[in-house]
């Protein structure tokens, strides 16, 4: 086989074998967050960022569910990383947001954060700053090692069996795991067009 063969016979295998079970119970949590009129905030950095933003338009649009992605303000993201450094930016939109216990926290990523080796410092507080607010933590990473799986309340983990695909396959399957999530009948509110 080749490279793209075997690329897409492992996306095939990481498929079969994602935890079905957390999907449903984050789709659950985003049930009753919606119902109880609470805000979904999405955070990521780089193609998590990305796609943290294209989450935020279908759970807005298709599901009803206020949902922000603090990457999508350029300006505020960028004032705040000149003046006080990356690692706070969730950490303060959550504080100036006035988050809380009606709220939730989705996080997207690749490593989901590593206090030790001080990756992804930024995920890392916002997810505590989460926490002491009293919000749920979801989330959709590539490492079962990870901060976001350790301190996150349901937390999908893409299997990845080759370690040299781990970025790609992470940031595929946060597609077509949150695309599972906006489909389904109890989520979704407004069928897309095509």
């Amino acid at each position: 086989m080749n490279n793209v063969e075997d690329f897409f016979e492992m996306a095939s295998t990481v498929a079969l074998a994602i935890d079905v079970g957390t999907v449903e119970r984050i789709i659950a949590g985003l049930v009753h967050l919606r119902a109880q009129r609470g805000r979904l905030f999405l955070i990521g950095a780089g193609g998590s960022a990305a796609n943290c933003s294209h989450a935020t338009n279908d759970f807005r649009k298709l599901c009803g569910i206020d949902a922000i992605c603090p990457t999508d303000n350029a300006a505020e993201l960028t004032a705040r990383v000149n003046d006080d450094g990356w690692d706070t930016v969730f950490e303060a939109f959550l504080q100036t947001s006035h988050a809380g216990e009606r709220d939730a926290l989705f996080v997207m990523s690749v490593g989901g954060g590593d206090l030790t080796r001080h990756i992804s410092v930024s995920l890392i507080r916002g997810i505590d700053e989460a926490k002491r607010r009293g919000m749920k933590v979801f989330g959709i990473v590539g490492r079962a090692d990870s901060y976001t799986k350790s301190a996150g309340d349901e937390v999908v983990v893409i299997p990845v069996p080759e370690p040299t695909l781990l970025t790609p396959m992470s940031e595929a399957f946060q597609g077509i795991v949150w695309h599972a999530m906006v489909s389904d009948p109890r989520l979704l509110v407004r069928p897309t067009t095509w």
